[in-house]
């Protein structure tokens, strides 16, 4: 399940809310490698050609997996937004790759309209 709420978001600011306090960086990482079973199948749906879903679900685990993190973190110093999310991902050897989520956990209020 992710905890995607509305005070996480990809800009710099969020509409409606002004940053009180910055808390930094804040990340979830998460390495994975692909099972030979699970490369046996996307083998498979390669044949035929389109979407290779058994990659296709295992990239969106890992990436929510690492959202996750990410806002566990945030949520650990305080935080009760994060803006600025990105992801990054580096294969760190044949099979295994490395997925981080970042963004900057702030505390935001609300602006009176």
């Amino acid at each position: 399940m992710s905890l995607t709420h509305p005070l996480t978001t990809t800009a710099f600011e969020l509409t409606g809310y002004r940053v009180v306090k910055s808390f930094g960086v804040v990340r979830g990482i998460v390495v994975r490698s692909r099972s030979v079973i699970g490369n046996f199948g996307a083998g498979i749906q390669a044949i035929f050609g389109g979407n290779i879903s058994l990659y296709t679900d295992l990239c969106e685990q890992t990436r929510e997996e690492a959202f996750n993190k990410m806002l566990t973190h945030a949520g650990q110093l305080g935080a009760n937004a994060v803006i600025g999310v990105r992801y990054d991902a580096t294969e760190i050897a044949q099979g295994i790759t490395e997925v981080l989520c970042y963004g900057t956990a702030v505390s935001v209020e609300a602006v009176n309209a």
